[in-house]
């Protein structure tokens, strides 16, 4: 008996780069394409993880050499944002240069960095390697979801984005118990350094396997790279985040607030660039009649603020849990886990409520969280330098639920009401933001809890910077919830999307 073997026809857009057009390809494509994806799906789990597992090896950097408050928010921060900047840009230059070839250059350029950053002997040199790294997954990690498109019936990619979903949560979850364990047991007799270093062979392994099995896939009509407009934003987000995370440190003298002043200015110029790019030719960074829709709007909001708030509370939890209280990396880690394993379960419980009761979840969602991070906030003032990893459990919980019943309904009512033709550039937009508010919320979460540790790290220092931190976390998720009022009605969802056509996936949110 033979094996049956499935034939499609080669086009620009899904065919691999050896393949001549118009000729069929006759190779197994399901196999090719499992096994493409397999690699590509680890390369997203490799991004993911190290967003998530650096956060405990904070306390053990700064110890060994001597980082500053301001560095510990750049290890952490800087990645985000040089991620939000690099990420549409990213997929544009697979669209236009192949998505193998820049999945290899991000991969490449993230191991690179990996290796600097493993090796850094101070502060600056391990800011500079996170933000290279940022960058370098920007490159990286949009090949994953255009390959699903490229390579995929939309029929057939609701299982694939489940498994990338999936697979996403199993990041979240591994991330501060790998950290921890890495950290506690001095893995490799390195330390802290041990999270950096583990990136290195897994990165070769994927450049290996995705130069034999990874289509260069390429869009049949890419858009046109904007560069005048990438360097408009990138210097109009510096001036903003720059000055939140050093200007503490500096005395907040005249040229932090010139920074801030000017940060505006630039975003406006770089808005006005947009506009006229569109008339132009078409291929914006951002197109700005995205936002004429006001539940992408009050989406993108929405998004931002709680990844800001997300990001900023686990930050100074697990400071204060190592700093503060002396926890080891692995204690703290451990202390983490009531909140994804919660986030699973919000996620299962309001999968099937998403259609009809969106708006709804996503608002309850975020006031779920609030009152996690405020019921956390209230059990750590009460308990003090006694507190354990058991006393934050139901805390956690709650917020991590809070977390799957917003995160499940959000893609689908943030681009209900936005074009078909848009799809793929609302999707970049949208992750954009979600990756600046994680930067966003670092820097400004970081000016309040760093802003209190002056006098040093002792338990009651500490503690008084991450109650009032907190407070800024818990308005965070309130202005989330506040956005999601302007969101579409759920029965609005998806009017708009013809049912042979899917808007380009996302990147999940750990």
């Amino acid at each position: 008996m033979t094996k049956h073997r499935t034939t499609t026809p080669a086009t620009p857009e899904t065919r691999d780069a050896g393949a001549p057009l118009g000729q069929e390809v006759s190779e197994p494509v399901d196999r090719r394409r499992a096994l493409a994806m397999l690699v590509l799906i680890f390369a997203s789990f490799m991004d993911l993880l190290d967003t998530t597992i650096v956060n405990v090896g904070l306390p053990a950097i700064q110890q060994d050499i001597h980082a500053s408050p301001g560095h510990l928010e750049w290890v952490v921060g800087g990645y985000t944002l040089a991620f939000a900047i690099v990420l549409i840009t990213g997929g544009r230059l697979g669209d236009i240069i192949g998505r193998k070839t820049m999945f290899l250059a991000g991969v490449a350029g993230f191991t690179a960095a990996s290796l600097a950053a493993c090796l850094a002997q101070n502060g600056d040199i391990l800011v500079t390697a996170r933000v290279v790294q940022g960058a370098f997954a920007a490159l990286m990690v949009p090949q994953v979801l255009a390959s699903v498109q490229a390579l995929y019936k939309p029929k057939e990619r609701a299982a694939i984005l489940g498994v990338i979903g999936a697979v996403s949560g199993m990041a979240a979850v591994a991330g501060p118990l790998l950290g921890g364990w890495l950290v506690s047991a001095n893995a490799f007799g390195i330390g802290w350094r041990s999270i950096f270093v583990i990136n290195i062979p897994i990165g070769v392994l994927l450049m290996a396997a995705a130069v034999k099995w990874v289509p260069n896939t390429r869009s049949a009509h890419p858009l046109r790279l904007d560069i005048p407009g990438l360097l408009l934003v990138c210097a109009g987000l510096f001036l903003l985040v720059f000055p939140l995370v050093e200007g503490r440190e500096a005395g907040w003298p005249a040229w932090i607030w010139a920074m801030l002043s000017a940060s505006p200015l630039i975003l406006t110029l770089f808005v006005v660039n947009q506009k006229r790019r569109m008339r132009r030719d078409g291929s914006p960074l951002a197109p700005m009649h995205l936002f004429a829709k006001r539940g992408f709007t009050s989406g993108s909001i929405v998004q931002m603020c709680f990844s800001g708030a997300l990001a900023g509370f686990f930050l100074i939890l697990a400071l204060y849990l190592q700093l503060g209280l002396h926890f080891s990396a692995m204690a703290s880690g451990l202390t983490l886990l009531p909140f994804t394993a919660g986030a699973f379960l919000g996620s299962g419980v309001s999968a099937p409520l998403a259609a009809k009761a969106g708006k709804p979840l996503v608002i309850a969602g975020a006031l779920m969280q609030a009152g996690g991070i405020l019921w956390a906030r209230h059990v750590i003032d009460a308990q003090g330098g006694a507190l354990s990893g058991w006393d934050l459990l139901w805390p956690l919980t709650l917020a991590g639920l809070g977390l799957g019943f917003l995160v499940v309904p959000l893609v689908d009512l943030a681009l209900a009401t936005v074009d078909v033709r848009d799809a793929g550039a609302a999707s970049g937009v949208y992750s954009t933001f979600q990756q600046f508010g994680a930067a966003l919320g670092v820097a400004v979460t970081g000016v309040v809890f760093f802003g209190r540790t002056h006098h040093g790290y002792d338990p009651g220092t500490m503690k008084t910077a991450l109650l009032a931190a907190a407070l800024v976390c818990a308005t965070g998720y309130a202005l989330a919830a506040l956005a999601g009022l302007f969101l579409p009605a759920s029965h609005h969802t998806h009017h708009e999307l013809p049912d042979q056509e899917e808007p380009a996936a996302l990147q999940p949110t750990p």
